[in-house]
């Protein structure tokens, strides 16, 4: 592990081949406490590059349990933006789910922010500990099944300790992201840094992604923002192009930034159930935007105006609260 450390101390990128080797030491357990820690925070100081998210990404996948579902969308973000938002990403996967999306929900439990999707998950009472077979099941059934990381990345046990210590963002919040057990085809994904779109972009491409879009707000959520012009890179058919959505073209009229501030578990549940009941709000709005990217990345829409009023009216309509008993209900 010495040599990689060095190289990166040294401001030098590693190669893929170089970045598959370190993280198999990783994940294979065979790092100590203090090289873990050096390796990312240097990796992170330096600034990471496409080759190195990518060699992380195809040994995590190599060593993740395997979800077989087929036509499904994932919504699971970097985290790291240190905005403490509400789960603005869980709760548009819900909302899809509700709209006829099947969603392949990967997360985790609060890393480097006060609630994780697990967090918020189990808050809503909705199981996260499923092997394979039941989120398969829950996937055909009712249109969404969470894949709980640590359940499916079992290699990642080794960095979490010290994922926990450092207490922010590592390149472990890139990796995540792509290394879904379900190997999605279609994707949204939201970084905390502008800089991070196209190297995302330029990983995904070369893990067979039909159809994502990165996304990232110029007042630096992960998400796309009711208040600020959000940019994007779209990978379609190996296709790069960019988008800026801009919320004041489409009358979005959101009020504050801090409407979206979230809390606790429990705190962030509460306000999932009320915008699913129907209550109209900066987050409702901030749900049916990045819900909106989804309908778009699952084709069900074109134009992402349309997507977004479609979003819109259905979180309106007290059909998303049924269907989230149905999910409860497994």
């Amino acid at each position: 592990m010495k040599q990689f450390i060095d190289k990166i101390k040294n401001k030098e990128n590693l190669t893929f081949e170089e970045s598959k080797t370190a993280f198999q030491i990783l994940m294979e357990g065979k790092a100590n406490d203090q090289e873990i820690f050096d390796f990312l925070t240097l990796l992170s100081a330096k600034s990471e590059t496409s080759d190195e998210v990518a060699g992380g990404v195809y040994v995590l996948r190599d060593k993740s349990k395997r979800v077989n579902v087929e036509n499904c969308v994932d919504t699971c973000g970097t985290g790291g933006d240190g905005m403490n938002t509400l789960n603005i990403s869980t709760a548009s996967a819900l909302l899809l789910s509700s709209m006829g999306v099947k969603v392949a929900k990967h997360g985790n439990k609060a890393v480097s922010s006060k609630c994780g999707s697990g967090d918020v998950l189990e808050a809503l009472n909705i199981k996260i500990n499923l092997n394979p077979n039941d989120i398969e099941d829950q996937i055909n059934k009712n249109n969404f099944g969470f894949m709980f990381a640590p359940n499916y990345h079992s290699a990642m046990r080794f960095v979490g300790p010290t994922r926990k210590k450092i207490g922010k963002r590592t390149i472990f919040n890139m990796i995540g992201p792509l290394s879904s057990p379900a190997l999605v085809k279609r994707q949204v994904v939201g970084v905390f840094d502008k800089k991070l779109l196209k190297i995302f972009a330029d990983a995904l491409k070369n893990l067979d992604i039909k159809f994502a879009w990165i996304v990232n707000s110029q007042d630096g959520l992960d998400e796309i923002s009711p208040y600020a012009k959000t940019n994007i890179i779209q990978l379609k058919d190996k296709k790069i192009t960019e988008i800026i959505i801009d919320p004041k073209e489409l009358a979005i009229n959101a009020e504050k930034f801090e409407n979206l501030i979230g809390n606790d578990a429990k705190f962030n549940a509460e306000k999932i159930l009320n915008i699913f009941k129907g209550e109209d709000n900066d987050f409702s709005k901030a749900v049916c935007l990045n819900a909106a990217a989804g309908l778009i990345v699952n084709e069900t829409h074109k134009n992402f105006t349309d997507a977004y009023n479609h979003s819109r009216e259905h979180i309106l309509s007290n059909k998303v609260i049924k269907h989230l008993e149905k999910i409860q209900n497994g």
